[in-house]
């Protein structure tokens, strides 16, 4: 009797053992997957705040005291390939412009806007060849302008256009990415670009560009906005707002040492090195959480969309916002 006891205890025990070595193993993944968090940012090659945390590692460091490593995916050549992958689901946050996110609202991309910066009036504009005789916007009738279609580019252009009183459809736009429009400016196979920084500074230098009429002249309400998944702004909103706490610092840290900020992005966007100081001053402006204010000049950008047939109808900008600290 004692002998059979004794084996019903010691299975019982064996059994309790067994119980918490099968246990043990299933606690693991989930403390695992804690630490191995990751939020993935979609960088382009541009003078923006999201660049020059890459480049400062300040986002490493800040999130890594949370356990969450930061996945640098890119460069991207524009917004419209970034909030491409961020609606394929291969990316968290990106930056762009604001009215490369209304175009991305306007096709339901699922993003949401989380800080804005407005742009300076230097860092955009329409560049002609020095020789190419065109003195003003309304000799660019009859001829092509390169601009990326519903972006900064194409915005530029048509408010260009219409503050002037010029016939858009007397004007070609050539659509082409950053990339091509450089070459085909350069090779004389369109007479215009309506583009942005660092393009305008490009340009200028190394294209024997001048500007013809600079974001004042045209009145642009373009800024660049740092966006975000609806997922992941959902989901990790304390994340998110960590990554904003950060963006903010190095934006400070940038109006405060321009020339130092300018030399970073110039060397980010493997750009001359000269080109530095002028970056730095065009593009170290101050980012914000994004207002009510910034709000209706964003509405008044997909209005004016609409109205020029960029795009068919204007998406709910409010609901494509999420308000930070």
């Amino acid at each position: 009797m004692t002998s059979y006891r004794s084996r019903r205890s010691l299975l019982r025990t064996l059994a309790a053992a067994l119980a918490l070595t099968l246990a043990a193993p299933l606690a693991l993944p989930a403390a695992a997957d804690a630490a191995e968090k990751t939020v993935r940012i979609g960088w382009l090659r541009g003078p923006n705040d999201l660049t020059l945390a890459k480049a400062r590692g300040t986002l490493e460091k800040a999130l890594a005291e949370k356990n969450v490593t930061v996945e640098w995916v890119g460069p991207f050549p524009a917004a419209a390939p970034a909030f491409e992958a961020l609606n394929a689901g291969s990316i968290d946050i990106t930056a762009g412009s604001s009215t490369s996110a209304v175009a991305a609202l306007a096709a339901r991309v699922p993003l949401v806007i989380f800080a804005y910066q407005k742009m300076s009036a230097a860092a955009e504009g329409i560049v002609v060849k020095k020789d190419s005789g065109i003195e003003s916007l309304k000799d660019l009738t009859g001829k092509s302008v390169a601009v990326n279609r519903g972006g900064t580019g194409e915005y530029l252009l048509m408010r260009a256009l219409e503050k002037n009183g010029v016939d858009p459809a007397g004007v070609t736009r050539v659509y082409l990415s950053p990339s091509d429009s450089g070459p085909s400016f350069v090779q004389g196979h369109v007479a215009a670009w309506a583009t942005w920084d660092p393009f305008v500074a490009i340009a200028k230098k190394s294209y024997d560009a001048r500007v013809l009429a600079d974001g004042a002249a045209i009145g642009s309400d373009n800024a660049v906005v740092l966006v975000a998944s609806r997922s992941f702004a959902e989901k990790d909103r304390p994340l998110l707002q960590t990554v904003f706490d950060v963006v903010k610092a190095d934006n400070a840290w940038a109006i405060a040492h321009k020339d130092e900020a300018g030399a970073i992005w110039a060397e980010a966007m493997k750009i001359p090195a000269d080109l530095g100081p002028e970056i730095g001053v065009n593009a170290a402006v101050p980012t914000t959480a994004v207002t009510a204010k910034d709000i209706a000049q964003i509405e008044a950008i997909a209005d004016w969309y609409v109205a020029s047939k960029i795009i068919p109808v204007r998406p709910d900008i409010a609901a494509g916002v999420v308000t930070l600290d």
